[in-house]
């Protein structure tokens, strides 16, 4: 005991010292994924926008795990423990498998460090699971030169060995004691738990040595390992860990050490920065920017103008289907085909138009569209354009000259309309999907070749194709159904998979079209997802300039074939939803779903977003439907975390391509929702202004 009251003595020693500037310790992650020293949390955040997989052993739990860092102040932990002391279940479900725990981990900074006072966060561990490791804390963090300290007061798994009172129990009894989680079916927030029960401090530092890869870590832990979970047995001689992490490079750090005094550890981390802070790969397969020309440079002929949309095309990106003139306006009406970022196109753009247009024309208009649909007019200052190019003129006054308006009909006189459009677009990728921590094996995956085809049968009328043919899986271990009180509309998932070696993911009919200023409207039908054939319709309303947008779609669609070809099944399900979008901040995107799902359940799905100038997404989503936990089955409702990541950051071609992974803890039939390829509010994203904005220095690239 008196060792620890001498740790605890130490710590709140230095974080009552006055810090100076130092070589500050960099926040790396701990064994549990997530910011910390081994087993405990710190304080500490990771850069923002900070992905990071991590891979930790410590006898007998091997941890797998995703941590993202979408603000400064928030963490968010997506885990598997495997427990190699126990079963997954009956060894004819799933052989020698060992038990898998999935865990949601949550932390927010509630202040920042100061010169005098330490920086403070709270957060908890397996908020939503099981609740084997469930635990919440407090912590605070101090830097005092090469030393980063931390000092917590933990409860469940972090609390076990109640070294204090809970202090929570001024508040109210019920505070001193830690009711047995109601977990049920898995996946319920037991928050009558939260900071319930006996505390344990815990606390540590980590040493920035003067070589700078290396890091070293002491920390003194709260848990009781004579109580682990599922019965296993954990001997601990010392509460005490030691480690340290190598940051090979500037993705890759390796962690070693010793817990428990008498168990090793190892793990690595892989991470990545996607906010845009880092420098994105050189697009050296893009065509050069055309050079402006100066006065003098100037062709005195008359342009040919289907050259300037050829031009346009290559340099710019858009595929033009007509050029006009306004008075003293130039208009070009195009589809965006290559670049992701709008004000890096429309720079391009007024290149090649201030290389050919005559003197008498000041503006430069480019009029977005999407499938026949005009999105958004983006207006330049010609003379400000070319003052920022030649003269290096400051960015201001361009940006204050810009407009951006809805396109609205006007007197003009064409110049050029193409003769006809490109009407067949093909393409191919790699494609990649997989399944984590079911019964048959830990990981499931699949990679497949895919072909994709478009077809414009007239402006905003095209048909949409994809074959994908299989490559390589493990899918001979895919044996589990999983159970369903439900009708079974995704927990079928093993025999879509699996029945066929290629199949017709999708084939759809669709036709758009603006209805008026901000209204938009879309019908299709065909196949539409791998599981799922029918027809439907959707109408949005996004209003320019406005931060929210309302939707809503309705769709009759019948089960297709394991096979994915053009056979269907007996089940038919009428589904649709209202849906609200709102930015309460300019990078944050709430959405808010309310109708029917695909196993007639009825309730909503939230889902709530950050999106980094770059285009990159971190998200999350839960939906709670009419459907009892008990019939919906382990995990009690639909719930997951995504990330959205455009290719453009690591490709040497501008591409305007996105990789989606979604992480949910299990497939279920309760809150499910049609994957629809095609999505007004996706497809109108060059109504976002501020996504715009925030990348208007690209219109000089």
């Amino acid at each position: 005991m008196k060792r620890r009251k001498l740790l605890a003595i130490a710590l709140c020693t230095s974080c009552s010292a006055a810090g100076g500037v130092a070589a500050a310790p960099q926040a790396m992650q701990n064994d549990y994924g997530g910011v910390g020293l081994l087993q405990t949390p710190s304080a500490r955040m990771a850069p923002e926008g900070t992905l990071s997989l991590n891979f930790n052993r410590t006898t007998p739990y091997s941890r797998y795990s995703l941590s993202l860092q979408p603000f400064d102040w928030f963490e968010g932990v997506f885990r598997y423990t495997s427990i190699s002391t126990r079963d997954y279940g009956p060894e004819s479900l799933s052989g020698d498998q060992s038990y898998k725990d999935k865990a949601f981990d949550l932390k927010l900074r509630l202040w920042q460090e100061s010169r005098w006072l330490p920086a403070v966060a709270v957060g908890g561990r397996d908020i939503a699971g099981t609740g084997l490791f469930s635990g919440e804390y407090v912590v605070a963090s101090k830097r005092v030169n090469d030393f980063d300290f931390s000092l917590g007061l933990g409860w469940g798994y972090l609390g076990q060995r109640g070294d204090i009172d809970n202090p929570l129990g001024w508040l109210s009894d019920s505070f001193k004691e830690r009711p047995r989680p109601d977990v049920g079916q898995g996946g319920k927030f037991s928050t009558n738990t939260y900071f319930h029960g006996p505390a344990a401090l815990f606390g540590g530092v980590q040493w920035q040595t003067p070589w700078a890869p290396l890091q070293l870590k002491l920390e003194y832990e709260g848990s009781d390992y004579r109580k682990e979970p599922g019965g296993s047995t954990v001997k601990q001689d010392s509460p005490f860990n030691f480690g340290a992490t190598w940051a090979v490079n500037d993705w890759l750090d390796v962690h070693a050490g010793w817990e428990r005094g008498n168990t090793a550890l190892f793990g690595i981390t892989l991470h990545t920065d996607v906010s845009g802070r880092q420098p994105e790969t050189p697009k050296l397969a893009d065509p050069p920017a055309e050079r402006l020309r100066r006065d003098g440079e100037r062709p005195s002929a008359p342009p040919d103008w289907a050259e300037v949309a050829r031009r346009l095309e290559q340099s710019a990106g858009y595929r033009v289907s007509r050029i006009a003139e306004r008075e003293r306006e130039l208009v070009i009406y195009g589809e965006q085909t290559r670049y992701l970022h709008t004000p890096l196109a429309v720079g391009r753009s007024a290149r090649v138009l201030d290389n050919s247009a005559g003197q008498d024309i000041d503006w430069f208009t480019i009029v977005d569209s999407n499938h026949g649909m005009q999105l958004v007019e983006t207006s330049v200052k010609r003379d400000s354009f070319r003052k920022l190019l030649l003269e290096d003129d400051d960015l201001g006054p361009l940006r204050r000259s810009t407009e951006q308006s809805s396109p609205s009909p006007r007197s003009e006189k064409t110049l050029y309309a193409a003769a006809d459009e490109k009407p067949l677009t093909l393409g191919a990728a790699l494609g990649y999907r997989q399944s984590l921590g079911g019964p048959d094996s830990f990981l499931l995956y699949q990679f497949s070749a895919n072909v994709n085809a478009e077809y414009r049968l007239q402006p905003g009328t095209w048909l949409s194709g994809q074959v994908s043919g299989n490559l390589l899986n493990n899918f001979d271990q895919f044996r589990y159904d999983a159970p369903s009180r439900l009708p079974r509309v995704r927990t079928d998932i093993r025999q879509y998979w699996t029945t066929s070696e290629v199949t017709m993911p999708l084939l759809q009919l669709s036709h758009a079209r603006r209805l008026d200023d901000d209204w938009y409207g879309m019908i299709y039908g065909g196949y539409l997802e791998s599981m799922y054939a029918g027809g439907g319709g959707e109408l949005l309303w996004r209003p320019l300039h406005q931060e929210w947008a309302l939707g809503l779609d309705l769709n009759w669609v019948k089960q297709r074939d394991f096979a994915q070809d053009f056979g269907l099944r007996d089940y038919d399900v009428l589904t649709g939803h209202l849906t609200g979008y709102y930015r309460p901040f300019r990078d944050v995107l709430a959405t808010v779903s309310v109708g029917r799902y695909l196993a007639g359940d009825s309730g909503v799905t939230f889902d709530l977003a950050r999106e980094f100038d770059n285009g990159v997404r971190f998200g999350a989503w839960a939906t709670f439907t009419n459907v009892s936990s008990e019939d919906f089955g382990e995990g009690s409702f639909d719930k997951g975390i995504y990330v959205t990541i455009p290719f453009d950051l690591m490709t040497t071609a501008s591409t305007r391509s996105r990789a989606d992974i979604r992480l949910a803890p299990l497939t279920r039939d309760g809150g499910a929702r049609l994957y629809r390829e095609f999505q007004l509010y996706d497809l109108t994203q060059a109504r976002n202004v501020d996504m715009f904005n925030k990348n208007f220095r690209r219109i000089a690239e």
